[in-house]
């Protein structure tokens, strides 16, 4: 499921748009917005693609460390999960203090 950053409505991961409001979460899915904001924060220099305990083979497959400009959009399009992609992403930081 994706969560939309706007109405916190809960929409399937195959929506593109949210099924309340229809705002595109493609930009405004919670792990859109993150994924964004890791991208424009200078001290995050990699994106890691964690996954829950239980996901898909195909989600497996998708974790790990990517440059932040090249990180994977998520929900995975091939996750086969009953309950969704349970993917997420964690930043990598390059340095610690400013």
């Amino acid at each position: 499921m994706q969560t939309c950053t706007r109405c916190f409505a809960q929409s399937p991961d195959s929506a593109l748009l949210c099924v309340s409001c229809q705002t595109d979460l493609r930009e405004y899915s919670t792990t859109a917005v993150a994924l964004s904001q890791f991208q424009e924060n200078q001290r995050i220099k990699f994106v890691r693609v964690s996954i829950g305990n239980d996901a898909c083979s195909s989600c497996h497959e998708l974790q790990g460390t990517y440059p932040k400009e090249n990180a994977p959009h998520l929900p995975h399009t091939g996750c086969s999960h009953e309950n969704g992609c349970r993917c997420f992403y964690e930043p990598f930081l390059g340095e610690l203090y400013p």
